[in-house]
């Protein structure tokens, strides 16, 4: 069932940003070939006002298509009301509309969860830090520990309850690359000592995991309507700050946070494992990935909304589109870009994934 509803709020998600798009163009008139939920054989197909509305084979996607694309729609290539005869800042409304679309949505889900689960009130704190999740190839995995560990000693003192936990041993992880720390850790009730060795990146200690204070949020219900507003925006503001000094790192700093990439299915893994947990956690989860979503197609990358974004920022400047062959090759490497990693990802998250690695016998 946690699958399933991961892979549905993927679907929404895909749904709502291809929808931008639709809606930004059906709004100003211009012409719509189709809208599609993934890539490749049709499966599901349905017709209305001359738009085929398809669900196709391959999931990890969607695309509007404009007659624009295709030599033998029978439009005019005149036709005022194809996409390519519009005003560029017709067309950047309608490119910039997926991106719109999934930061609205991510700010509604935000605002539901206010609504549904209600205001975090404080933290019923149990005892100790909780091991969420870890990178495969990180310090913390290295040293032998696993998600669901609870950490409830380091260097031999008690790490108390709370944020305060979680802080004091990210303090000691941060000041501590490439020295032992002793952790105490508590495992299905057993308690185990292990030694973690904290990587080294950028002269600060890192282990590839993710923490939590053990205990579970307490939420109330929202005195009125406008602190549900203003609670939804400082987590959408913290969010969207987050993702984008993600991408930003990346960036930056690529052979050190490569490894960190994760694609759909560690993402399924992962909402799946929240769906399970309940409360705040799926709200969460989809606003998060809804965010993703929109930076990473803003990103000036061929085959992305920002790389389109960028061809007609160009024409802007140039008084006129750049020359077609160009764009044509610009795009072709990028798909073959995007269709590689993807390959990529899927494989390593498959390969990653305990049922998996059990029949390999790691």
């Amino acid at each position: 069932m946690g699958v399933l509803s991961a892979l549905a709020i993927l679907a929404l998600l895909i749904v709502v940003h291809e929808a931008g798009h639709f809606f930004a163009a059906v709004w100003q008139g211009i012409r719509v070939t189709s809208f599609n939920v993934g890539f490749g054989p049709v499966v599901l197909e349905r017709r209305s006002r001359g738009v085929q509305f398809a669900l196709r084979a391959i999931p990890f996607g969607g695309y509007v298509a404009f007659p624009d694309d295709d030599p033998e729609s029978g439009f005019d290539p005149k036709d005022p009301d194809l996409l390519k005869n519009r005003s560029v800042v017709q067309r950047a409304l309608v490119i910039s509309a997926g991106v719109v679309a999934n930061l609205l949505l991510a700010l509604a889900v935000l605002c539901a969860q206010g609504i549904l689960v209600g205001i975090p009130a404080g933290f019923n704190a149990g005892s100790g830090v909780l091991v969420v999740a870890l990178q495969p190839e990180g310090a913390a995995a290295l040293a032998g520990l696993e998600a669901g560990d609870l950490v409830v000693g380091l260097g031999g003192k008690s790490l108390g309850a709370g944020t305060n936990a979680v802080q004091q041993l990210v303090e000691a992880v941060k000041n501590s690359p490439n020295q032992p720390l002793a952790l105490e850790v508590n495992r299905n009730g057993v308690s185990t000592s292990f030694k973690l060795i904290p990587a080294s990146q950028s002269g600060s200690g890192r282990i590839g995991a993710q923490l939590q204070p053990d205990g579970d949020e307490i939420y109330r219900r929202a005195h009125n309507p406008l602190e549900i507003w203003q609670q939804a925006q400082r987590e959408f503001s913290q969010i969207l700050r987050r993702t984008i000094s993600g991408f930003v790192a990346l960036a930056t700093n690529f052979g050190e946070t490569a490894p960190q990439i994760s694609g759909p299915v560690k993402i399924v893994e992962m909402g799946a494992k929240l769906a399970q947990q309940g409360g705040s956690s799926l709200f969460l989860f989809t606003a998060l990935i809804s965010v993703n979503l929109a930076v990473l197609n803003s990103l000036p990358l061929p085959m992305l909304d920002g790389g389109q974004f960028l061809f007609l920022l160009l024409e802007g400047l140039r008084g006129k589109p750049l020359p077609e062959r160009l764009q044509l090759a610009f795009t072709q490497s990028g798909l073959l870009l995007l269709l590689g990693l993807s390959v990529v990802l899927i494989v390593k998250d498959t390969s990653q994934l305990a049922f998996v690695q059990q029949l390999l016998g790691r």
